[in-house]
């Protein structure tokens, strides 16, 4: 069943692409354009708007609230296949289960959203990585090759919206295969083991993109290193500098040679010890940009110019609060829309604990300071 929206889109004369392109390049728009990150699945079984309106996930969630499209690309350029998924083992209140990624998780049987405990790594030793990389990383895999006309006729050249290229991850995949703690200590145990990792990653993204750059016009790329936390980056910012910055140049000729200039990367956590390093390796856009782990946007945006680019960014603690705070937070971010090259949604996916009433308000806020002219 289509979904109805529960709200007019905002006014425009733009197209969507139109409008992304022109505002994260600080150009003239006739409005902000309008997106959101997301939600928490818990939102889904919690919030009276989603569940009266069977909106079960967040595709329908923009649908829903009638936000400006955008999308993207991907093909498989990490494992194929991944690791059996299942549950391995259970107690009263938990499930030990195996993901895709060959980790041992423990996950609360209730269901509710939480950062997973692992137990065990599909990686610890060169031995691990070598039968690994022979089994599920294969250059060749028929799977890795792109349907260019399948892709075209998906995203055709006269769409109206935004839609970027996925880049995959050098890091942040590997710290999911290796966890947060083995990934910290691999680099100092296994540096060549962690580097081949790195290495193969940026191949198979290579690999991907020399196939559907020639043949489709993005608007911008996207990356996921989700490899920071409140106190700066899992791995050393000498390793992140010599290991996983002079993949990114590679990435980023390819992708500037067919005129993409705009590469954010999804890292959450304090990411200003290794930010001089994505920029120079051509990331020049950070999403959905954390707050209270890193820093206000406006900080960001001074230092660096417009050089940098910023998507997120709002306060997802102050949504919490309410009205007042929501209003006093959104006029922080007056200066940096109207500057251009930053787009304002909530720093991550959205929590239950903002209550729906207040995330209708802030919505209708944001229409109010940056949705009409």
């Amino acid at each position: 069943m289509p979904i109805k929206p529960c709200r007019p889109a905002w006014k425009g004369t733009m197209t969507a692409r139109e409008r992304f392109n022109r505002q994260m390049h600080y150009q003239s728009v006739d409005r902000c354009f309008n997106m959101e990150f997301g939600y928490w699945d818990e939102n889904f079984h919690q919030w009276p708007l989603f569940v009266e309106n069977h909106i079960t996930n967040n595709s329908e969630a923009d649908l829903f609230f009638n936000f400006d499209r955008i999308s993207y690309t991907e093909g498989k350029i990490w494992l194929n296949p991944g690791f059996p998924q299942g549950v391995v083992s259970e107690t009263a209140t938990t499930r030990i289960l195996m993901n895709s990624e060959g980790l041992l998780a423990e996950s609360p049987k209730d269901g509710h959203d939480t950062i997973p405990h692992y137990i065990k790594a599909s990686i610890v030793t060169p031995e691990d990585w070598k039968r690994c990389k022979a089994e599920r990383l294969h250059r060749d895999d028929p799977a890795r090759k792109v349907d260019i006309a399948a892709l075209k006729r998906k995203h055709p050249p006269a769409r109206d919206y935004p839609l970027g290229v996925y880049c995959g991850s050098m890091i942040g995949k590997i710290r999911n295969l290796l966890t947060f703690e083995g990934l910290a200590y691999a680099t100092y145990d296994y540096p060549e083991m962690v580097e081949d990792m790195v290495e193969t990653s940026c191949v198979l993204v290579e690999d991907y993109l020399d196939q559907v750059l020639p043949h489709m016009d993005f608007d911008y790329a996207a990356n996921w290193e989700d490899i920071c936390f409140k106190n700066g980056p899992i791995v050393s910012v000498d390793f992140f500098k010599n290991v996983v910055m002079p993949r990114y140049k590679r990435l980023s000729k390819k992708l500037h040679a067919a005129g993409i200039d705009l590469w954010y990367s999804d890292c959450d956590g304090d990411v200003r010890p290794i930010l001089p390093y994505f920029m120079e390796g051509g990331i020049n856009c950070l999403f959905p940009f954390e707050v209270n782990g890193c820093a206000h946007p406006a900080d960001l945006l001074k230092e660096y110019g417009k050089d940098l680019h910023i998507m997120g960014g709002v306060d997802k603690i102050e949504l919490a609060k309410g009205p007042k705070a929501i209003k006093a937070y959104l006029k922080t971010l007056v200066p940096l829309v109207a500057r251009g090259g930053y787009i304002p949604f909530c720093d991550h996916r959205c929590p239950p604990n903002v209550k729906p009433d207040d995330y209708l308000y802030y919505l209708d806020l944001k229409e109010q300071m940056f949705g009409l002219n």
